[in-house]
């Protein structure tokens, strides 16, 4: 690690201690501190915030690939990131042909530091305060678009100071983070729909009847215009392309270049997001090229190379996912059988996941599906993860075969004793574990 990465590594850790509580929603004290900064938020370019449970990524990630294949500057800003910080902050023309790019590492330490002299050790959580820095650096750098990715809910999300975004998305939502979001679909669609505002236009996502009667009662009560999915545009698969339709408009565009049915979905809720857009305005054909040619890593992606798939057979395929809950699972347990209609191979996993998350709804998804899951440890977050012997204790309960190793490399070996042929594996259950296992791979 070179000396600037360990520098930044130590003023990320530093900020960590700035607040007890790792998560703590309000806005409180990030308008504080953004005041003291010259409210660098009302100086970003036209900002796209996303909200939801499902999806979020993916659809910035087709956004992003339309808008950049028109010319356009993006700035882009997610959470959390997989293998460096610098990944969460995206400026616009930074990379090749003006794509937007990590924010490099000075950069990043001035920013960081600027931010952390003006709050002056104030209590502040790190999301907040990484996020106001963020807000920072591309109020600093021009740029046609801002896509913004909500970090947690919307309504207290550090990210929802944007007095008047440009147009607001919310993916579909479901059943996660309950302990801070509300135990019921209608709670915390209803926090995720904090983010709407009057008279911006709202780009919403499918959603169960109980999230989507929660979202239509909060727009209505802020006056925020809807465009809903299944009811005002559509977005289907036809004859091996990608269908979108609605009152004003009907595309016939390519399948989406991330793998899923879902991603269908994704990539629609965005191309109405983008036509809901004033500015920048978009082609039909950047519509086209972006839908094809999006990329997000960790997303249901096959990895082809790296000294952690070495380990597996010749004719192995190693997928990876960061999904976490049980939504996420559906929509893998089906990419995986549609898999197995065009090439059918057994399939295993290999999984980690967060303690707080709905293990046993997320493993159930595979059942009759796989043929056997190894547990392994969520390296640096063991005390806030599964210990792997519980979680193959509930994967057991749902009728599956598990057992557990050490790491990644030890369970495709496992894999590859019980099973010489070919196969698929499949690595889910934690964004952290799809960061490992991208670090792993790299070494």
């Amino acid at each position: 690690m070179t000396t600037t990465r360990l520098e930044l590594a130590a003023i990320l850790e530093d900020l960590k201690r700035l607040h007890p509580v790792k998560i703590d929603l309000s806005l409180d004290r990030i308008a504080v501190l953004l005041e003291r900064l010259g409210r660098p938020q009302d100086r970003l370019p036209p900002v796209v915030h996303i909200a939801g449970t499902n999806g979020k990524g993916s659809t910035l990630a087709f956004l992003r690939a339309m808008l950049e294949a028109d010319g356009y500057r993006i700035h882009a800003y997610t959470s959390p990131h997989l293998v460096n910080f610098t990944e969460r902050i995206q400026l616009g023309g930074a990379g090749p042909g003006g794509t937007a790019a990590p924010i490099d590492d000075d950069r990043l330490i001035d920013v960081l530091r600027h931010v952390s002299t003006v709050n002056d050790g104030a209590p502040i959580t790190f999301f907040e305060v990484t996020t106001a820095a963020a807000f920072l650096a591309f109020a600093d750098v021009p740029a046609d678009a801002l896509l913004l990715e909500v970090g947690l809910g919307g309504r207290l999300d550090a990210t929802n100071l944007v007095d008047r975004p440009a147009v607001s998305i919310v993916t579909p939502v479901s059943l996660d983070h309950l302990e801070m979001l509300g135990e019921t679909l209608a709670d915390i669609a209803r926090e995720k729909a904090g983010i709407l505002k009057p008279g911006v236009p709202a780009v919403i996502g499918p959603q169960l009847p109980e999230a989507r009667d929660a979202i239509l009662a909060h727009a209505d009560q802020v006056g925020a215009p809807l465009s809903l999915f299944g009811q005002d545009f559509d977005a289907f698969e036809q004859n091996g392309r990608l269908v979108y339709q609605s009152e004003q408009r009907l595309l016939d565009l390519p399948l989406p270049g991330l793998i899923g049915r879902h991603q269908v979905v994704n990539a629609g809720v965005a191309v109405a997001a983008a036509l809901a857009l004033a500015t920048p305005v978009l082609s039909e054909e950047a519509i086209a090229r972006g839908v094809a040619g999006a990329h997000w890593p960790a997303r249901f992606v096959r990895l082809d190379r790296g000294s952690l798939v070495s380990s597996a057979g010749e004719h192995t395929e190693v997928w990876l996912d960061g999904g976490h809950n049980p939504a996420a699972a559906a929509a893998l347990a089906q990419a995986l059988a549609d898999l197995d209609e065009r090439a059918s191979k057994p399939v295993y996993l290999i999984v980690a996941m967060k303690a707080n998350k709905d293990a046993r709804s997320f493993l159930a998804a595979f059942s009759g599906l796989v043929r056997g899951i190894v547990i392994i440890p969520l390296t640096g977050h063991e005390d806030s993860s599964f210990a792997p012997d519980v979680l193959c204790d509930i994967a057991e309960q749902v009728g599956l075969d598990a057992v557990d190793e050490d790491d990644a490399r030890a369970a495709i070996n496992a894999i590859e004793a019980w099973d010489v042929g070919p196969k698929r594996i499949l690595i889910c259950g934690s964004l952290y574990l799809a960061g490992q296992i991208l670090r792993e791979n790299a070494e």
